[in-house]
Parts: structure tokens; sequence; C-alpha cells
């Protein structure tokens, strides 16, 4: 699993259970979780420092780009 299938389970996990109201912190919380989206592959998406990114930002970027898609994606 990439970093999309974790930001799509943290927003059916979520209240609003969109993207439009996840925010990059509360991916990140659950990021942390290792039994949560227990498939993402945490090493490769931490793996965002070597761009220059930290998490915090790539999970804003990451969650930025899906909502600009999200009609497509069935959110």
């Amino acid at each position: 699993m990439i970093i999309s299938g974790l930001i799509v389970a943290s927003a059916l996990m979520h209240t609003a259970k969109d993207l439009a109201g996840l925010t990059a912190g509360f991916v990140g919380k659950r990021f942390k979780e290792k039994r949560f989206a227990a498939g993402a592959n945490r090493e490769a998406i931490a793996g965002c420092s070597e761009l220059g990114l930290d998490l915090h930002g790539f999970l804003e970027l990451s969650i930025d780009a899906m909502r600009a898609i999200s009609r497509e994606l069935g959110f």
C-alpha cells in the first residue's frame, strides 16, 4: 500500500468520512499506529525525507493532490 491507501483509510476513519476535512496531523497520528492500515509501507512513505520533505509536508502535499481529484476517486 502506498500513501494514497493510508490517506483513504484515514479518511474513512475520520468523522467527516471524506478528504475535505482530513488533515495531515490526523493522518500523521494514524501513520504512527503500526496496526492501522498495516499494509502501508511506512518505510517507503518516510523516504520522503530523501526528497527534502518532512513527513507532515509530504502528507499535506499528498492530501491536497487527492482533494484535487476527489471526484475521480469517489470522495
